[in-house]
């Protein structure tokens, strides 16, 4: 066992406004199953390349470890060869019977090894390189979300490997994932970053508590701090009237005074004045005391929704549906026979590969939202009902470009409004400033989020919406939903999002 000790770590990217990382200290041991949290954009990936040595900074990283990063860079002209061809190239002392132990762990045959890369499956690809990744000996891996785009089968079989390994770093927005896997934390709050031993729920309970804790700690220093100044000024206010006193009087009014009576009232007043000082000793105490308090509290405002109600309660209905894709005479997936009606949230559930995204792409050409101009052929009926109006996010954010005002204008949104919303999902406002290029792929998608959100529509489509999107920004989302109770048809392979929204799940199946 070795340790990681991170000293006085300040980095940031040429031409960026802000600093991604600042004085930074911690120290973390090589032997923990290391869950990496935090919110989109707060530096997660950025400091696992500054282990790996990719970026300049200031400060000091320590440690005697050797690391190697998941996922695997794959150029384009190798995803026509098999991986026993280039396992080398993906790292220097990678030997193929280790690669295959590996794999029989993950419950795949090596035959993998052996097909072309470009063929494998998302679940495939992910396990190959992951018995890559520990098929070396005594490296402290960085694992970056190893289990986007995966479906339920494959995160199941990831997440029971991971949890028999030790030693790696793993960023993941994935609670169920957390929980199974990692034995310590490593947090990137608002303004701290802070080392704890325990899984994502032991972390997030105490992190309620304490945030609980201090906003209770903060209103009762409020309040303090409003009552002394309330005594401040209601001291101060006597000292002032008591001064004016000293000099002049009415003899007839006030035939007990004499001219030695101004220095008993100096004497009052300085006391009133000392005391007015006193307080505001206090005040000042008060306020030192607050500081520090509410400086990691996620403030999750909450998101708006405009769904629109249709004059039809059934939306969609299928009776033995399914498609063949141009040039193919077996249709993608079983027959499905179901109906979507105002206010159910479907979950489309399967195995990748299985139609999901492909049943997605059918609706939306059925409603008019998109042509797909004719890549399958549809089998049974889908009836739409007219006028049916979607908004829909898609799992690809490759084609998303630009400046925050050029998107706004492609896609009809109002750029104020627009701007608001990403705000509520935590994008910085120098964020705005940006290229969208130069976004991280969960400030993307939030970016399809909030353009969502913003177009009212009978039917919400979201296709695994929340790949690479934040813990809190997820649970945010859970909490519109739950409220605005809009009609959806969605894929996602997070268990705790389905659980909570799907009012129902339909299951797809090869044929």
């Amino acid at each position: 066992m070795s340790q990681i000790r991170v000293n006085d770590l300040t980095f940031y990217y040429d031409g960026s406004f802000d600093n991604i990382f600042e004085n930074v200290s911690f120290s973390i041991d090589t032997d923990w199953k290391l869950g990496f949290i935090g919110r989109n954009g707060k530096g997660k990936t950025t400091f696992l390349n500054l282990l790996l040595g990719k970026y300049r900074y200031s400060g000091s990283i320590e440690t005697s470890a050797k690391f190697e990063y998941f996922p695997y860079y794959i150029p384009k002209e190798f995803l026509e060869l098999p991986a026993s061809v280039f396992l080398d190239r993906l790292r220097a002392d990678c030997e193929e019977w280790r690669v295959i132990c590996e794999l029989i762990q993950l419950g795949e045959d090596a035959d993998i090894l052996y097909r072309p890369f470009g063929q494998l499956s998302h679940g495939e690809r992910t396990k190959l390189l992951l018995a890559v990744l520990f098929s070396g000996e005594n490296e402290f891996l960085l694992i970056d979300e190893p289990t986007n785009h995966l479906d339920m089968n494959a995160r199941e079989t990831v997440k029971r490997y991971l949890a028999s390994k030790n030693g790696f770093i793993l960023v993941s927005h994935d609670r169920d994932l957390l929980d199974a896997c990692i034995d310590h934390v490593l947090v990137l709050n608002r303004q701290s970053i802070e080392v704890l031993s325990g899984n994502f729920s032991v972390w997030m309970e105490n992190k309620e508590r304490r945030d609980k804790f201090e906003l209770s700690e903060n209103e009762k220093h409020k309040k303090e701090i409003r009552k002394l100044r309330r005594a401040a000024k209601r001291t101060s206010e006597w000292a002032d009237k008591s001064e004016r006193t000293k000099i002049g009087f009415d003899p007839v009014k006030e035939n007990d005074r004499c001219i030695s009576t101004r220095s008993y009232i100096g004497a009052k007043t300085k006391k009133m004045q000392s005391r007015v000082k006193h307080i505001e000793k206090r005040i000042q105490r008060e306020i030192d005391e607050r500081e520090g308090l509410l400086k990691d509290i996620e403030r999750n405002p909450d998101l708006r929704l405009t769904p629109l109600v249709h004059h039809k309660e059934s939306v969609l209905v299928f009776r033995d549906y399914s498609v063949t894709y141009t040039g193919s005479q077996d249709p993608v997936f079983e027959p499905l026979t179901f109906v979507l009606r105002q206010g159910d949230r479907i979950a489309l559930h399967g195995e990748n590969g299985c139609g999901k995204s492909t049943l997605i792409k059918a609706v939306l050409q059925k409603t008019g939202y998109k042509s797909y101009e004719e890549q399958f052929a549809e089998n049974g009926i889908m009836d739409a009902a007219s006028g049916l109006k979607v908004s829909y996010v898609s799992q690809d954010t490759s084609g998303v470009s630009g400046s925050i005002d050029d998107f706004c204008e492609k896609n009809g949104l109002d750029l104020s409004l627009f701007c608001t919303v990403l705000r509520h999902l935590d994008l910085d406002r120098t964020q705005f400033l940006k290229n969208i290029e130069d976004f991280s792929e969960g400030q993307k998608k939030k970016l399809l989020i909030a353009a969502s959100l913003l177009t009212p529509a009978h039917l919400y489509i979201w296709d695994e919406p929340l790949n690479y999107i934040d813990v809190f920004s997820r649970m945010q989302i859970e909490k519109l939903i739950d409220e605005y109770k809009p009609t959806m048809l969605f894929v996602e392979h997070d268990v705790r999002f389905r659980e909570k929204i799907a009012t129902d799940v339909v299951e797809l199946r090869k044929i």
